[in-house]
């Protein structure tokens, strides 16, 4: 499915995570990926409250949870740079689909990076 909201289309998922040379551009595009289903989800379960929204970006954090393992293998990790783009980048997804309330932090809540 493709993603139906413009600004969501658009936007440069992760665009900082490509521009350093420590994050491999093949694991930065599954947390794009990662970001990009969790667009999909939105449009498909329309979650009508905070609480269903979290269900759904806590589904995408323990994505990002399990991607973390491949970084490592990689020579690289989730470290603070990742963190704070990941988390833009969720906050964006909330704002963009009509959450401006959400809290960054319950956003990625169960993140073990």
């Amino acid at each position: 499915m493709a993603i139906a909201h413009p600004q969501a289309a658009q936007h440069p998922f992760l665009h900082g995570l490509y521009e350093d040379e420590y994050f491999p551009d093949h694991l930065v595009d599954k947390g794009k990926a990662i970001l990009l289903r969790l667009c999909e989800r939105i449009e498909t379960e329309r979650p009508a409250d905070l609480p269903a929204l979290y269900v759904l970006t806590h589904a995408a954090t323990e994505e990002f949870n399990a991607l973390e393992a491949e970084f490592d293998e990689a020579d690289s990790e989730i470290e603070t740079t990742a963190r704070e783009e990941i988390a833009e980048d969720f906050w964006f997804v909330a704002k963009t689909y009509g959450f401006p309330g959400a809290d960054v932090e319950e956003l990625i809540a169960p993140r073990e990076w």
